[in-house]
């Protein structure tokens, strides 16, 4: 006998890569996640440019569709919003969603800066709101056993961490100077678009980060304006105008943890070779492990008391985090879209209960922290402490 599921409305604001992967992750949530009784509306999109505001209906299926996001926040038939915007619109839209009452699930970085990211998480936390924040990548199956051993105290006391984000997105000189290179639009390169996940995998597995010590640089110091306006940081703009860079190509942070364990946290978006390797490292006493976004459903892991020393690959399968809502076994791969999945279905289980699962704007406000941090010791050319929400780190 079929039973019915409570609808929630979903309300979108911009209709780019991101926003129709948050609603590709909505439709997934009746089949993936049954047990939440819940199937999500697709009720209205906001886009600024008209076209892709009408793709939001032909395309992706939502009911209405409007060039300004107020509409959204005003419908009464939106429960939650997802903010899918660039980073120089999240403060606004965000700050909005909170004075409208809705749950929002919003993109990393949340704000330009640690001043935006504050008043998003207070404006959040005044409004009584479960939030999501996009860090997806501690959603993967081996990340969630990972964290598993090393509460288990499987590696022992934990030494030292590292932490690798190396992309090659910018690395063609010929790159369009997209809204992600202009500081007044982006807030930092690197720091804040990758190290960003970066530090909350780390935090995540390890505990809070205390010091920072940092270096960045600018290798690409002028791109040529783009010719669309629909340009993407993957666009080639060759022979226009050129403006400068403003944010970094590179960085590299040296870190210590509550814990006295330290880390190292590099970064690029120039580096020609990696795709997207994005790796942690996590070492102890007893063992240590290793995960590569690039091999996203293995983990590496070695452990003293096995009878010999060296790496074994765990492949991910049914009882491993998540991985069994989305294969039947190991050896069949999941993929990013599916850490959105996981990640829509936190979001509205949050909703649904009025509790707090998953990161929230406390953890995307904590990742805040340690940007700032970095920039400023960057800047100064010493270590930095970096200052912490009580409620940054709540076990989730």
């Amino acid at each position: 006998m079929a039973t019915s599921k409570l609808r929630l409305g979903v309300g979108l604001i911009s209709v780019g890569w991101m926003g129709r992967l948050h609603t590709r992750s909505y439709k997934a949530i009746p089949e993936r996640y049954p047990e939440l009784g819940v199937q999500p509306r697709l009720a209205i999109a906001a886009d600024a440019v008209v076209e892709a505001a009408q793709e939001a209906i032909g395309q992706l299926g939502y009911e209405r569709a409007t060039t300004d996001y107020r509409e959204v926040l005003a419908d009464p038939d939106v429960d939650v919003v997802s903010i899918c915007a660039p980073n120089f619109l999240h403060k606004e839209f965000a700050l909005a969603a909170a004075e409208a009452g809705k749950p929002f699930w919003i993109e990393k970085p949340m704000g330009r800066c640690l001043a935006e990211s504050a008043e998003i998480a207070q404006a959040a936390s005044d409004a009584g709101l479960v939030t999501t924040v996009g860090f997806n990548y501690r959603n993967a199956p081996a990340i969630a056993y990972a964290r598993d051993l090393i509460a288990r105290g499987e590696l022992g006391t934990v030494t030292n961490v590292r932490t690798s984000f190396l992309a090659d997105y910018s690395s063609d000189p010929q790159g369009a100077l997209t809204w992600r290179f202009e500081r007044d639009r982006a807030g930092s390169g690197v720091l804040g678009d990758l190290l960003s996940h970066g530090f909350d995998l780390a935090t995540h597995l390890v505990g809070d980060i205390e010091e920072v010590s940092a270096m960045t640089s600018t290798h690409i110091t002028e791109r040529a304006k783009p010719t669309s306006p629909n340009a993407s940081h993957f666009s080639t703009s060759a022979g226009g105008e050129k403006g400068p860079v403003e944010n970094e190509d590179v960085a590299l942070v040296i870190a210590t943890f509550a814990s006295g364990a330290i880390g190292a946290f590099e970064s690029s978006r120039v580096a020609v070779g990696p795709r997207a390797e994005y790796v942690i490292e996590v070492y102890g006493t007893e063992g240590s492990l290793r995960w590569d976004f690039q091999r996203l459903n293995e983990l590496q892991v070695s452990l003293r008391r096995d009878a010999h020393y060296g790496y074994s690959t765990l492949y991910m399968e049914p009882g491993m985090g998540e991985f069994g809502r989305f294969q039947p076994g190991g050896g069949t791969a999941m993929g990013f879209d599916d850490l959105k999945t996981i990640e829509a279905a936190t979001f509205l289980k949050s909703v649904l209960s009025g509790e707090q699962y998953g990161p929230s704007v406390l953890h995307g406000l904590a990742a805040a922290r340690v940007v700032d941090a970095a920039e400023r010791s960057a800047h100064l050319g010493e270590r930095v402490s970096v200052a912490h929400s009580p409620a940054a780190r709540d076990g989730v």
